[in-house]
């Protein structure tokens, strides 16, 4: 089952559910989260601070952290980029990331269940089961797409006579 709330009384419930208090700086991260999904801390903590002007890059940082060991936060780390958060957990999707843009896309996995993948042993591995499989998939969006067409196919001038 998908975890994915909306409004500070889901967020609230979800908090005390954790065994965690209710405050300001929780609510206003996971509101930014919510509302901004696979962003990084920076952008995390430049949308929390619309709402609450004093918050700290540092509060912001532990509030990640923990959010993401209970759970409630998904951290994921795509090459060459930050690690981003996004607030969809527990259900085993994937990413899709644009190389040219860093568009980032949730991808359902695509063939059987959970985890998705089933790992290929050899004779000298050692087996193991599989809980979570993290496929990241990464190409060219359709916008970054269309831009390059546009730039390598410039339209035909006519020739002054």
């Amino acid at each position: 089952m998908t975890e994915h709330f909306d409004g500070q009384d889901a967020w609230a419930a979800a908090l005390r559910a954790h065994g965690r208090r209710v405050t300001k700086q929780r609510l206003a991260v996971l509101a930014a989260v919510e509302r901004h999904p696979h962003s990084p801390a920076e952008s995390i903590l430049a949308a929390a601070r619309a709402e609450l002007p004093e918050l700290t890059a540092q509060s912001v940082y532990v509030v990640l952290g923990d959010l993401t060991d209970l759970h409630m936060l998904r951290r994921f780390e795509p090459p060459h980029s930050p690690a981003l958060y996004e607030t969809r957990v527990d259900d085993n999707h994937h990413h899709a990331i644009c190389i040219s843009c860093g568009r980032v896309e949730d991808v359902d996995c695509a063939v059987g269940h959970a985890p998705c993948l089933t790992p290929h042993w050899d004779e000298k591995s050692k087996p193991m089961t599989i809980q979570i499989a993290d496929v990241m998939y990464q190409g060219i969006c359709q916008d970054c797409q269309q831009s390059q067409q546009k730039t390598s196919n410039p339209p035909l001038q006519m020739k002054e006579k």
